[in-house]
């Protein structure tokens, strides 16, 4: 089932913990324009479906990237798209939207989005597999 935009971004302000629905909606964009870049094929247009449209259309036509990131390299290009933000509060930033985004695909679609992505992109879902 397709979450709403409003309830989507409701979830990403509230894990964020931020003070207006732009700052949730920034957040949305940068994470998911650069997870776009990582996924490939079903799995990236699977999520997509699951997705409101505007997120959706954010994930399938995403940022290019050259080779896969670490999670914390990840962080680290978030930071440099988000506007003010340092690697600290990107990574929050991370961690809001990717949980959001880990709850609309459930487990088995985030399974297999896991397995398209380096080592460690689970704690960034904030569903860490044991080792």
């Amino acid at each position: 089932m397709t979450l709403r935009r409003e309830a989507f971004l409701d979830q990403v302000r509230e894990r964020g913990a931020y003070g207006t629905t732009e700052e949730a909606e920034r957040a949305a964009r940068v994470v998911l324009a650069l997870l776009g870049a990582h996924l490939v094929g079903e799995v990236r247009a699977q999520l997509a479906a699951r997705l409101p449209e505007t997120y959706a259309l954010i994930l399938l036509n995403p940022l290019r990237s050259a080779e896969p990131l670490t999670p914390e390299r990840f962080v680290r290009a978030a930071a440099a798209w988000i506007e003010g933000a340092t690697e600290r509060t990107a990574a929050w930033d991370v961690g809001a939207v990717l949980s959001t985004v880990a709850e609309a695909a459930g487990a088995d679609l985030l399974d297999q989005i896991l397995l398209q992505l380096p080592t460690g992109y689970d704690l960034l879902f904030g569903h860490p597999r044991p080792s």
